[in-house]
């Protein structure tokens, strides 16, 4: 069976004609399938819709988190509900093609255990389209592992990978990491991703930053490197200024010349640039730890307030109330 995982957050414009399109593309796959959609705490009247969908068609599984937890808590909600031999996910607002669903299959058919959509381009403009790119290119240097550019959640993941993710533990959730730290034979699939069908991006700049945060602090030890590396630059160089300092107090040479506020600008520009090499180190220091803390806290991913599902569709791989290892129900 294959299941697809679609999280929804104030997606009202977008739901009906998405899950038409989607219905539309399952038919033409010929194995069973199921849809889970995730409400992230919509506050308008996505989760009313999606339930006159579920009471319509036994195959549509609803999961209401009992707020909004985030893009990638609701994808993890979903994981952990889904029953398929193949798990995709997607995005419910037709960036994500649904056409693309027997492309992705057909790899897995052919042996893949995780097929990803690769973006060849995407209709994102202005800001917003000027920093994806400049974002992928600081992760590909920043990453301690191999994860693929121009790529984001859109994809299928066999049963063995989907369990592999579920058993991962962090809060601080990066879905495109995760699914590469794993491993598993992978393929890629190209597509052009669309404009929203309707509606503003959910993605504020804000949570873009947190989940490129994540995806950085998560997956490299790099930003603590490079700030040892800068601390260690600067002890270098005032080793080297404070030898020619004395070579040239011994031989009376006066280097740069009579400088203006000589002892005292160059003095409180020293302090300042010390300053901020120092306080950028701890800011480092100090996201790392923010993190542990989190993972001390030991705190649920997601909390379901209520699993909307047809009893005829069958038992869960997993009971709705057994999440003790990400999330939990309420």
């Amino acid at each position: 069976m294959l299941s697809v995982v679609v999280p929804i957050f104030n997606e009202e414009e977008n739901i009906s004609a998405f899950h038409a399109a989607l219905e539309q593309v399952l038919e033409e796959i010929p194995d069973a399938s199921e849809v889970i959609y995730v409400n992230d705490g919509s506050r308008d009247l996505s989760l009313e819709l999606l339930l006159d969908i579920q009471r319509q068609t036994p195959q549509v599984t609803v999961v209401e988190l009992s707020r909004n937890f985030g893009h990638q808590a609701a994808l993890t909600a979903g994981m952990e509900i889904a029953r398929g031999d193949a798990v995709v996910l997607m995005d419910g607002d037709f960036q994500d093609p649904p056409e693309l669903l027997p492309r992705l299959f057909e790899a897995w058919k052919a042996g893949a255990k995780v097929v990803i959509a690769r973006r060849r381009s995407r209709a994102d403009g202005g800001l917003r389209g000027k920093l994806f790119p400049v974002f992928y290119k600081v992760m590909r240097w920043l990453s301690d592992y191999p994860i693929p550019i121009n790529a984001g959640i859109f994809g299928l993941l066999d049963r063995r990978a989907v369990d592999a993710i579920n058993q991962l533990k962090e809060r601080n959730r990066y879905l495109p990491g995760m699914r590469a730290w794993i491993g598993f034979a992978t393929t890629f699939v190209p597509y052009d991703r669309h404009h929203r069908a309707a509606g503003t991006p959910k993605q504020t700049f804000s949570r873009l930053f947190k989940y490129a945060i994540d995806a950085i602090f998560s997956f490299s030890y790099k930003p603590l490197r490079l700030g040892m590396a800068i601390g260690s630059a600067v002890v270098a160089f005032s080793i080297l200024l404070a030898m020619l300092a004395v070579a040239t107090t011994l031989a009376d040479i006066k280097l740069f010349g009579r400088i203006p506020g000589e002892g005292y600008a160059v003095v409180l520009l020293a302090v300042f640039f010390l300053g901020g090499v120092q306080l950028i180190c701890i800011g480092i220091v100090g996201e790392y730890v923010g993190r542990i803390y989190d993972e001390v806290r030991h705190r649920p991913l997601f909390l379901i307030h209520q699993l909307h599902r047809t009893k005829s569709s069958g038992p869960s791989a997993r009971d709705e109330h057994d999440f003790t290892r990400t999330g939990s129900a309420a």
